[in-house]
């Protein structure tokens, strides 16, 4: 079957190779954003796998509702706390953050950043009401600058996604990649814009990454 990739840098393509072999798998997307456009769920979705998308801006969240119907669609942003929170977001694109920083250095560009106040939710709480008892074969993180809240509130010891992939810009300072390698994730791959960790009990996926697409 012709193997269609809608991410933004083959992120589907790595994944699929270490996957293939699962039918009707799970994932969770924190900061799904749009269901097609630069997705990487999409080639999943459409060859029968289902799962979780994190996504607080209306817009993106009522597409993924309406597109993605076996999927859950959560509106609301992963942190480390429940409760209201400020969200920046920029109609339009994939750059909205919860983290103030980028999101001063985003109005400093020029961008349209507009302050909502959004629900969020730990990574832990969402896996307990909709993964519980699931194998979540990857868990995506792409949240501009907020990784190290989402990572701390998830519960790596109660919830092993096979495979973590991270956005992280090489520009980026990763203070927090120790909650992930402590937590036994091995980290096997870096693409350029995204790092890919492994849960030490699936190192024998690691070759799926070893090679760039092509």
């Amino acid at each position: 079957m012709t193997f269609i990739s809608y991410a933004q840098n083959f992120e589907d393509i790595r994944l699929w190779r270490a996957l293939k072999l699962f039918e009707n798998g799970f994932y969770i997307d924190v900061g799904a954003n749009d269901p097609t456009h630069d997705s990487v769920t999409k080639a999943f979705y459409d060859r029968g796998w289902s799962g979780i998308n994190v996504e607080p801006m209306q817009n993106f969240h009522d597409a993924l509702c309406q597109q993605r119907p076996r999927d859950t669609t959560l509106q609301c942003i992963a942190s480390d706390e429940p409760g209201e929170v400020t969200f920046y977001g920029i109609p339009g694109t994939g750059l909205s953050t919860a983290d103030p920083v980028t999101a001063q250095e985003r109005r400093d560009l020029g961008l349209d950043v507009r302050s909502l106040t959004v629900q969020a939710r730990t990574l832990t709480s969402i896996c307990e009401e909709h993964a519980s008892g699931r194998e979540i074969h990857f868990l995506k993180i792409d949240v501009e600058g907020h990784e190290e809240t989402v990572l701390r509130g998830m519960d790596f010891s109660r919830f092993r996604p096979w495979i973590i992939l991270i956005e992280t810009p090489f520009e980026r300072d990763h203070t927090w990649e120790h909650l992930v390698t402590d937590a036994g994730y091995t980290n096997v791959c870096f693409d350029g814009l995204n790092s890919y960790f492994l849960a030490d009990e699936h190192l024998n996926l690691k070759p799926a990454f070893d090679m760039a697409p092509c």
